[in-house]
């Protein structure tokens, strides 16, 4: 997320559901530390923040509640390699079963060049 702050600058809110990932103190520590604020749907309204809450539900459901973390180097990992998957290679049925933001590869000419 930080790349994203760097290149947009840091929103002046994050907004969340109420869940205990959300409220915990190191979570706030840090929103404070990066200079934004917290907006918080209330309670019972999903609506209010669905790409979120549908983004949370898969990341509990293809992720979280699947492994059991060691220690904290291994969650780091093991949570960027997903959201990698997630961002460029998890096909989304609104974009025609594509991913959203394909990895590319551009070939580099070995051939030693002359000038």
């Amino acid at each position: 997320m930080s790349d994203l702050f760097i290149l947009r600058g840091v929103p002046a809110y994050i907004r969340s559901d109420n869940g205990p990932e959300f409220i915990a103190q190191a979570v706030q520590d840090w929103i404070k530390a990066v200079g934004a604020k917290t907006a918080y749907i209330q309670p019972g309204s999903p609506w209010e923040n669905g790409y979120c809450e549908s983004f949370n539900a898969r990341f509990h459901d293809e992720l979280l509640n699947g492994e059991a973390f060691y220690n904290l180097r291994e969650a780091q990992i093991l949570i960027e390699q997903w959201r990698r998957h997630y961002n460029t290679k998890r096909p989304r049925s609104a974009l025609g079963y594509r991913p959203p933001a394909p990895e590319t590869i551009i070939p580099m000419d070995h051939r030693p060049m002359m000038h």
